[in-house]
C-alpha cells in the first residue's frame, strides 16, 4: 500500500488515540483501532514478525526487512502510542483521582458508540453470533466486577501482568489497563512510568512484547477463519465493560496498599440520584455525548484509506 506523509500523521493520530485509551482502566485501545479502521492491519502487521523476517534482514537488506516488516506503518502508530499513553497516564491518574465522574462520562459515552460500529461490521447476526455477542458481554461484565488484588513490584510478576495486559490492550472492550488495575500492577506501572523506572519498564515491555506477538497470531487466525463471532464476541466485550466506566460509583471494599494508604478494592455502579456528592448531571450528559461524537469523527476517518 503506497502512503504519503500525511497518511503516517493520521496514523500517528490513531495511536495517540490508542495510546490515550489504554491508559485509562476501562477504556480498550483495541477498541479505537478497531473503530478507526486499522486494527485488522495492526494484527497482521504484528503477527508477521517471525524468524523470517530476520531471515529478510540478514539476506536482503534493511529496507526489504523494513517494507516486509510493514515499518512505517508500525513506527508511526507506535510513537503515538507511546507518546500518549506516558504522557495520558499522568493525566489519567489526576482525573480518576480528582473527577472521576466527568473522565468516566466522557469514556461511557465513547464505549457506547463504539457498540454500534463495531456491531455493524459484523456481516450477519443469527442465532449464533447474537449467542457469542452474549457471552463476550457476560464475560466482560464479570471481569469488571472482580476485586483488585494487592500491589505487587516482584520483576516476574510484572513481566507476566506485561504479557497478559497486553493482550487485553489489543482487544476491543477489554481494557488492558483495567487488568493491570486487577492483578495489582497498575499503580507499580504508573509509578515506574512517572518515576523513570527503567528496569522495571523494560521487565513489563518485554513480557509485553513476548504476550503481543504469540496473540496477534492467534487473533489473526480467528478473524480470517472466523470473522462474524469474533467481531461478535468483542462487540459483547465492549457492552460488557461498559459497567466499569459507569460514571457514578459507591466503594463497597477497602485495602491498605503497601505505602500504607487506603485504597478502594471493590465499588459497585449506582445511580446518579443515590450518587452522596455532586453528581454533576448535566456536564457529565455533555460529556458522554462527546465522547459519543469522537467515536463519530474516529469513524469517519478510519472510513478513509490512510
Amino acid at each position: 500500500m503506497q502512503r504519503r506523509f500525511s497518511d503516517y500523521i493520521v496514523i500517528a493520530l490513531k495511536g495517540i488515540a490508542m495510546g490515550a485509551a489504554d491508559a485509562v482502566p476501562g477504556v480498550s485501545g483495541g477498541t479505537i483501532a478497531l473503530i478507526s479502521g486499522i486494527y485488522q492491519e495492526l494484527i497482521t502487521t504484528i503477527s508477521n514478525v517471525n524468524l523470517a523476517l530476520f531471515k529478510t534482514l540478514k539476506e536482503e537488506g534493511f529496507a526489504a526487512f523494513w517494507k516486509q516488516a510493514n515499518g512505517n506503518f508500525l513506527l508511526a502508530l507506535l510513537s503515538g502510542i507511546l507518546v500518549s499513553y506516558v504522557t495520558f497516564m499522568k493525566i489519567a491518574s489526576y482525573l480518576i483521582e480528582h473527577e472521576p465522574i466527568l473522565i468516566w462520562s466522557f469514556f461511557f459515552g465513547l464505549i457506547v458508540a463504539s457498540i454500534y460500529y463495531v456491531g455493524k461490521e459484523v456481516k450477519s447476526w443469527n442465532i449464533k453470533t447474537i449467542a457469542c455477542f452474549l457471552i463476550g458481554a457476560l464475560l466482560a461484565y464479570f471481569i469488571t466486577t472482580l476485586p483488585s488484588m494487592g500491589d505487587n513490584e516482584n520483576p516476574w510478576f510484572l513481566f507476566v501482568a506485561g504479557a497478559i495486559a497486553i493482550c487485553a490492550m489489543i482487544l476491543p472492550g477489554i481494557s488492558g489497563s483495567f487488568i493491570l488495575v486487577i492483578l495489582g500492577a497498575y499503580t507499580t506501572l504508573s509509578t515506574a512510568i512517572n518515576t523513570t523506572d527503567i528496569k522495571s519498564i523494560a521487565i513489563f515491555g518485554t513480557g509485553a512484547t513476548i504476550g503481543l506477538l504469540s496473540f496477534s497470531k492467534l487473533l489473526k487466525w480467528l478473524f480470517k477463519h472466523y470473522s462474524d463471532i469474533t467481531l461478535a464476541v468483542l462487540t459483547g466485550f465492549i457492552l460488557g465493560s461498559l459497567n466499569k466506566v459507569w460514571p457514578w460509583k459507591e466503594t463497597i471494599s477497602w485495602r491498605i496498599n503497601s505505602k500504607g494508604v487506603k485504597v478502594p478494592l471493590q465499588d459497585i455502579s449506582i445511580s446518579p440520584f443515590d450518587f452522596p456528592g455532586d453528581a454533576q448531571i448535566g456536564l457529565a450528559i455533555g460529556l458522554m455525548i462527546f465522547g459519543f461524537l469522537t467515536i463519530f469523527i474516529l469513524e469517519r476517518i478510519g472510513s478513509k484509506k490512510a
